[in-house]
């Protein structure tokens, strides 16, 4: 999904309260590390990821192979925090700004 950048400024201000629910370690983005992005993903549509400085993978390695194996949308990186949205198929809560 591509978003505009309306649609990204739009995402950004709504992940700005919110806290990481998803922490990658040295591991990188292992199976389980991907499994837990699309369990929180299904809970919240927008979320934001931690990137631990003792990862052997560099960041964007990490959030592209966390963007695919999710099918998610990067809407931010900014140091180690990653947000990433994926709309809910049934009863989505955040409706983006029109294009």
């Amino acid at each position: 999904m591509q978003l505009t950048s309306k649609q990204r400024a739009y995402l950004r201000g709504l992940a700005h309260s919110l806290n990481p629910v998803v922490f990658v370690g040295k591991e990188g983005a292992s199976e389980a590390v991907i499994r837990k992005t699309h369990v929180e993903l299904n809970a919240h549509e927008l979320i934001k990821v931690r990137i631990s400085d003792g990862a052997e993978a560099d960041k964007d390695t990490i959030i592209a192979a966390l963007v695919e194996g999710t099918s998610a949308t990067l809407a931010q990186k900014v140091g180690h925090v990653a947000v990433l949205y994926r709309r809910r198929k049934k009863e989505p809560e955040i409706e983006l700004p029109k294009v």
